[in-house]
């Protein structure tokens, strides 16, 4: 998934976006004015191994600020088009505030999901939610994954992981703004029960509501509430 967008903003299918800021590229989780929940102390997450559908394995777990530097090996690994539909903008580096901002996170209202391969312990895919400041039942969302790992359902898997998160952390509905040429968050969400909530030059907004799973199948990686 690229980017997202607030629920409060999300017009009807069919109805042309207004237009946007040219910093609106920019991931929600840089912008000021975020706060958390007073008195929250997050839960730890455990980490996990999964089988993905071509049988190869990778270990999911929560991205940690020491992570910098897999992050950014991560995106150096992008093709140009992987990362024009990621930012619906094109972008040569991480600035080193982006990096610490999506590393050095709360794992409640900001949290990020990280896939690595065993092989190598390089970062493969990432996965995060960001919580909405004006609703604390909503959350944007975003998922990459390198080019030779996409197609796995990979994305899927951390997608999975993540909605539990977020669950545990009271948020009720993902949203999510990409490129209308996505095809691979198109099939990824075919299966879903995500609604189209409005369009733009260019994009398609989604929401995604997190239906609360049985507690005896909660997904193992997806840690503690």
């Amino acid at each position: 998934m690229s980017r997202v967008t607030n629920p409060a903003s999300s017009r009807a299918a069919g109805t042309p976006a207004a237009p946007r800021s040219p910093l609106r590229w920019l991931p929600r989780w840089l912008r000021p004015g975020r706060t958390g929940l007073p008195g929250h102390r997050p839960r730890p997450v455990p980490a996990g191994l999964v089988a993905l559908r071509d049988s190869s394995r990778v270990l999911i777990r929560p991205v940690r600020p020491a992570d910098a530097a897999l992050v950014a090996d991560g995106f150096a690994r992008l093709s140009l088009r992987s990362r024009q539909l990621r930012f619906l903008t094109p972008k040569k580096q991480l600035s080193a505030a982006e990096l610490r901002y999506f590393t050095d996170v709360d794992h409640h209202d900001h949290e990020a999901l990280v896939a690595l391969n065993p092989a190598d312990g390089r970062g493969v895919g990432i996965a995060r939610y960001i919580r909405h400041s004006t609703d604390p039942h909503a959350a944007e969302v975003a998922v990459t994954s390198v080019d030779d790992w996409q197609g796995r359902g990979l994305g899927t898997e951390l997608v999975t992981r993540l909605s539990g998160r977020a669950r545990c952390a009271g948020i009720h509905r993902f949203t999510a703004l990409a490129a209308e040429d996505n095809t691979v968050v198109a099939r990824m969400l075919a299966n879903t029960s995500a609604r189209l909530a409005g369009h733009g030059p260019g994009t398609i907004e989604y929401q995604i509501p997190l239906t609360p799973p049985p507690k005896s199948t909660a997904a193992p990686a997806a840690g503690p509430c």
